[in-house]
């Protein structure tokens, strides 16, 4: 793809539109926003803009299409696919100045919201009004909202609650010409034509610019209870997943980890938890609702199910700092890693009863090609994040040989039903991947979605399609 540089007078013409002190190119901004947490990758923007309205989006779309020069939406700038890299140069396109709660609808259990209001901000301000919002990724304290709608993001409680495709009812966008629409309506049914927000969510900006969010809200849990189960292999922690909904029960949570992840956690984060020697594996399973005799006999229907697959020990969270402990544990799993090793992060999902299989499977071919793995992640809803560790890996069979290891991760990810990525996007480094899941028949679809929307090919490109789109 061939882009316009920035050059002088479309420089000027941007900053007449929005202002002059909305748009950065000195060497600190270009930097700043050249990387996301994908890896180690650095693209650098030829300027950053920091719109604070719609229309300003709008005009800064309208002068890129003019000139063809190339447009990458940020948000948080926590994404793991490299989606928020501006390849391309042109305009890194922030989002960080919409960060507005508009309203909380209390009758209706809706809320508005601007993208650039950090996740658990929002969660919090609901919660005060006894309201739930339960998308909840484990970078909820620096991601946008914005930004969890564009990637399709999940959390732990997708288990019980759903994805956040089940609480976006409506979207302002901005598309790719300057027009700005809204993609729906603000009601909890839709039959009217395509459901063009839907199609938005997990869309990582390549088909518009979203400036206000709509979510259904639920009534806030009043009780919980954690659980931490212990196993001496990841086989029997990741069969007694697919059981304890067989029994009849639907945990809030159900997260895996891997033990060589909790050592890396307890080192990292300075954690206090006493891991036992012929511990493998360990599952957090959390219950919530408002009846608390209810939750622990859901608790004692897990156990039967827990002790018949061989665990170890279960812990039960006595206290609001012990539950907070062990969901750190969690959530700090993906940064501990990092400051281990040379890492790669694959994003795989499979129908929970596949887990075993899944997790065997990516522990032969890490065997095969040299590499070794960290797994965690949403067990409940058969979301595996595999962390790849360089470790004894040459450099030459890192930078070469390890490609073909991943693609024989997600061969065999979608050979068990499942496929490429549950949450976190496809952006710029999975995208070489999306032959294994889609045929050519399923891409010339998407690209023809994203021909209509984006005729110049301008928003975000070089993201998603696994070949150039546009000339």
């Amino acid at each position: 793809m061939n882009f316009t540089r920035i050059n002088a007078e479309i420089l000027a013409e941007i900053k007449v539109a929005i202002g002059k002190e909305k748009v950065f190119t000195d060497i600190e901004s270009l930097e700043n926003y050249s990387h996301d947490e994908t890896e180690d990758l650095h693209y650098q923007p030829e300027v950053v803009v920091k719109p604070t309205t719609p229309e300003e989006i709008s005009e800064i779309l309208k002068i890129c299409n003019k000139y063809h020069v190339s447009v990458t939406p940020r948000g948080g700038g926590t994404g793991l696919s490299g989606a928020a890299l501006p390849i391309h140069g042109g305009v890194s396109l922030s989002m960080e100045k919409f960060k507005s709660i508009i309203d909380i609808d209390t009758d209706n259990l809706q809320a508005t919201v601007e993208p650039g209001v950090i996740t658990e901000e929002f969660i919090n301000a609901v919660a005060e009004k006894g309201l739930l919002y339960p998308v909840d990724p484990s970078s909820k304290g620096s991601c946008f909202i914005g930004g969890n709608v564009a990637h399709g993001s999940g959390g732990p409680r997708v288990v019980k609650y759903g994805t956040i495709r089940e609480y976006i009812l409506n979207l302002e966008v901005v598309l790719p010409g300057g027009d700005i629409i809204w993609t729906g309506a603000n009601t909890l049914k839709y039959a009217s034509g395509y459901n063009l927000t839907q199609l938005m969510i997990g869309s990582e900006g390549t088909l518009g610019v979203i400036t206000k969010i709509v979510t259904k809200l639920l009534p806030k849990p009043t009780q919980s209870v954690l659980m931490l189960a212990s196993f001496s292999t990841n086989e029997d922690a990741c069969t007694a997943v697919s059981e304890i909904f067989r029994a009849g029960v639907t945990p809030s949570a159900l997260e895996f980890m891997e033990r060589k992840g909790v050592e890396w956690v307890i080192k990292f984060d300075d954690i206090k938890f006493d891991l036992k020697d012929n511990i493998a594996a360990l599952l957090l399973i959390e219950f919530d609702g408002d009846d608390l005799d209810d939750i622990f006999k859901n608790c004692e229907k897990t156990n039967v199910v827990l002790e018949e697959h061989n665990c170890k020990d279960v812990l039960f969270a006595d206290t609001a700092a012990q539950k907070e402990e062990l969901w750190r544990m969690r959530r700090t799993m993906g940064e501990s890693v990092k400051s281990n090793s040379v890492y790669k992060e694959e994003d795989t999902v499979v129908p929970r009863a596949a887990l075993p299989k899944l997790i065997n499977g990516i522990k032969e071919i890490g065997s095969k090609y040299g590499f070794e793995s960290i797994c965690y992640g949403h067990a409940g809803d058969g979301n595996l994040h595999v962390n790849i560790i360089k470790a004894g890996m040459s450099d030459e069979d890192w930078n070469g040989k390890l490609k073909f290891g991943i693609t024989e991760i997600f061969e065999l990810t979608t050979a068990l039903g499942g496929t490429i990525s549950g949450e976190h996007g496809i952006g710029l480094v999975q995208k070489e991947f999306m032959p294994i899941k889609y045929s050519e028949i399923h891409l010339n679809l998407m690209r023809g979605i994203k021909k209509v929307f984006d005729p110049k090919g301008i928003l975000n490109p070089g993201k998603i399609m696994p070949d150039t789109l546009y000339p």
